[in-house]
């Protein structure tokens, strides 16, 4: 539930999403005729206000109303900006999704997506930001963070294909640099999964297009004082590519858990593995010169990749005096290959250019936070006190590959850089203070302070190799950032908030480049290794009706490094400052006690703050792969008797490709041998991609003695779009001879073509 209602315990709404245009319109007008139609179909007297009882129809159905308690998911009077929230269990399972990550969506303004591989970690975009594969998307599961710094693919990769969707029990998320709590990749947005710590006894088979198949089975049972949790699940996909995805997964998890949040326990193990075949994005003139069949075709068969993830956390609870303490701590082991061949043959005319991306990491943290109830006079105030630690040990690098297989010696034709081998040490730590001071009955302020410090060692063991350009991974750096947050809150009524927040917020950057960046004297401004991020926001969070409710938010965010994705290497680097506004709206509809409208649409403008050369003769503020905007709309069918289901359209507005249009000063730096735009191989003007809308379903029916099964039919319209669109440099094997520096083009991963999956379930002790 990401919405707010009053202080009393009463029905609210479920959750979902938004859209604009004619799928808005439809969407919408959808729902008012599904409400015009239940009206007609169900007695007034269906709509009681309060209690769970059951409401018989016509048919002799019953309907069983959904409660939900102020202390669990009331926002009103507790919220400190109108862009938190939290959504349920219930929506979790309902939303129709086919990727574990796509769980994220849930959250208002938020599209996952993805642009290469099932075992791949998705790529996430939200307020005008592609965040890559999870630069500012603070993520926790389970209080185990997700993000990975100075990482061999993107900074802060956010890999979720391990989460089993069966175990998500709702998430809570921010948005924006207001939250003291909220730490490194989080001022954009936060987002905290928890697990479940009980299941009833269940096996599930999953089969479907595409040659899907999914195997699940979980039970809990108590044991001394707790419950034992455990779970299995096994995949395989292919997808829709000439050359199959063959993803293969394996994911277990074992819990236990004693006492409950308030004093209690849990222990919880997870093991994940996948290996996995890439179609990286294609380049528009592949398709269209027949060197690749279709849009599902590849130049690189061999791309793929392997995955291993093995964690252990701790979580514990206590009342202490008059407040609450918790604490976390957690063990983590990564390992990674990433084969992808980008750019072809630009670089390596014999090999071709398929790199290995690899790491091999290990995570040691832990988290304590304190919360009081504190009187000063007059005013009632709660103070929160954290501290936070984590320690990567990695050894992360690059190496040239074909076929899977690193070459040896290295290709004399590839730029130094295309080779990496660095043993790296972070050390982070932060500790914040937040007081919540209600000085009178309808005004609040929310005052925090953070201070974050990051300290990494980089040994370069290609050194020697990378000192001939001139440059170093190697070094030592530091800084320590202070960071201030404040939210201003009035609350003129019982159904209606205003927000007023202002805060500053970080990022850090990869250690290696940082180095890089330092190693060279340009007289240039150096790489932060935290870049840092200001942000300011206006909202509104109201009940318009009893199933009605409301929010909205104006933003501003500026960010004095982006982070831009550098195809040259398949890997994440340190860009300008750039500025961002925009707006974002939320409306739940609550039809019936057993269904429910939920819509979110975000309008964003992005822009450098001084123009950037994106590498392909182009010239301009725009933020490559920004969108303009995002949202869905979403249908949410549950306790109709032994129906339930979910219907979800997901909406990614156009976003730019290039910076801007070709400008000659960069044509020349850009393309050695080139006079002008006009005989440089690029196209003249700005290059943008069109977005996508998707439509999802979910339907569910229960049988007797603990027997259902689910239909899960995903791109319903079949949508023909990409997926993701990059506008880069590359070079084809027919264009060896012909374009020594590559050919600016468009790259596509495609969308999904409709598919279906279908889903037998056993409960048992029904």
């Amino acid at each position: 539930m990401r919405n707010a209602g009053s202080s009393r315990a009463e029905t609210l709404p479920l959750t979902g999403h938004a859209q604009r245009g004619s799928a808005l319109g439809a969407l919408f007008w959808s729902a008012g005729a599904a409400g015009a139609l239940c009206n007609v179909a169900v007695p007034s007297d269906a709509l009681a206000e309060t209690g769970v009882e059951s409401v018989a129809t016509n048919t002799g159905d019953t309907l069983q109303q959904i409660t939900v308690t102020a202390e669990r998911l009331e926002l009103l009077g507790t919220a400190a900006s109108a862009s938190e929230g939290m959504v349920t269990d219930e929506e979790l399972q309902l939303a129709p999704v086919y990727r574990p990550g796509q769980l994220l969506e849930t959250v208002p303004g938020l599209i996952v997506t993805l642009h290469s591989g099932e075992g791949k970690a998705n790529q996430y975009l939200m307020r005008g930001y592609n965040l890559d594969h999870g630069t500012d998307l603070e993520t926790y599961v389970d209080d185990v963070p997700i993000n990975q710094p100075t990482h061999a693919h993107g900074q802060g990769y956010t890999d979720l294909n391990f989460v089993m969707p069966e175990l998500a029990e709702g998430l809570t998320y921010t948005k924006g640099p207001y939250y003291a709590g909220v730490g490194d990749f989080g001022a954009i947005g936060s987002v905290h999964m928890d697990y479940r710590d009980t299941i009833p006894d269940r096996v599930s088979a999953t089969i479907g297009t595409l040659d899907y198949q999914r195997y699940f089975a979980a039970g809990s049972q108590a044991l001394g004082d707790g419950h034992l949790l455990a779970a299995a699940e096994f995949q395989h996909y292919d997808g829709p590519f000439l050359t199959p995805d063959d993803a293969r997964k394996e994911n277990l998890v074992l819990r236990y858990r004693e006492g409950d949040e308030h004093n209690g326990y849990s222990v919880t193990g997870m093991f994940y593995h996948q290996d996995w075949t890439n179609t990286t994005d294609v380049p528009m003139r592949a398709i269209t010169e027949g060197i690749v069949p279709d849009r599902f075709g590849t130049l690189d068969p061999t791309d793929g990749g392997h995955a291993l993830r093995t964690s252990l956390s701790v979580q514990y609870h206590e009342t202490v005096g008059d407040g609450q303490f918790s604490a976390s701590s957690f063990f983590i082991y990564n390992k990674l290959h990433l084969f992808n061949d980008f750019t072809q043959y630009l670089f390596d005319p014999i090999h071709g250019d398929q790199e290995d991306q690899f790491e091999n990491r290990r995570v040691l943290g832990g988290a304590a936070r304190y919360t009081l109830p504190l009187a000063l006079g007059p005013f009632q105030n709660e103070v929160a006190v954290g501290v936070l630690t984590r320690y990567d040990l990695l050894g992360v690098g690059r190496v040239p590959s074909e076929g899977q297989v690193p070459l040896e010696p290295l290709p004399p034709t590839d730029p130094v850089s295309f080779s990496n081998n660095d043993q790296v040490y972070l050390f982070a730590g932060a500790a914040y203070l937040q007081a919540t001071t209600h000085w009178t009955s309808n005004f609040r302020s929310v005052l925090g302070l953070r201070d974050d410090y990051l300290h990494g060692t980089d040994v370069d063991y290609l050194a020697a190799l990378h000192e001939t350009a001139g440059y170093t991974n190697g070094g030592k750096q530091a800084q320590s950032l202070l960071q201030p947050k404040g939210s201003l809150i009035y609350t003129p009524t019982s159904y209606l908030e205003l927000y007023a927040a202002a805060g500053e917020g970080f990022h850090s950057a990869d250690l290696r480049g940082v180095n890089q960046d330092r190693s060279v004297d340009l007289g240039l401004p150096n790489t932060p290794l935290l870049a840092k991020q200001d942000g300011e926001e206006v909202g509104l969070r109201a009940e318009i009706q009893r199933n009605i409710a409301l929010t909205f938010a104006v933003y501003n965010l500026w960010q004095q490094s982006e982070t831009i994705i550098d195809p040259d290497v398949g890997q994440d680097t340190a860009g300008p400052p750039s500025r961002r506004y925009g707006y974002e709206i939320n409306v739940t509809y609550q039809i019936r006690r057993w269904l429910e409208f939920y819509g979110s649409f975000s309008g964003d403008h992005t822009r450098f703050t001084h123009p950037f050369d994106d590498g392909t003769g182009h010239l301009g503020d725009y933020i490559t792969d920004a969108p303009y905007a995002t949202g869905s709309g979403a249908l949410y069918l549950t306790h109709l008797g032994p129906w339930s289901g979910g219907l979800n359209y997901r909406f990614l507005g156009n976003y730019p490709l290039s910076s801007g249009p070709c400008v000659n000063s960069a044509a020349v730096h850009d393309f050695p041998g080139a006079i002008s735009c006009a005989n440089a191989p690029t196209a003249l003007g700005q290059i943008s991609a069109k977005g996508f809308g998707e439509l999802n379903a979910d339907v569910n029916y229960a049988f007797p003695s603990g027997w259902s099964a689910s239909v899960g039919i995903y791109n319903i319209l079949n949508t023909h779009s990409a997926a993701a669109e990059f506008w880069y440099v590359d070079r084809l094997k027919s264009e060896i001879a012909s374009s020594p520096n590559g050919v600016a083009d468009v790259h596509e991963h495609p969308l999904e073509p409709i598919m279906a999956r279908v889903t037998i379930s056993k409960q048992f002790g029904l």
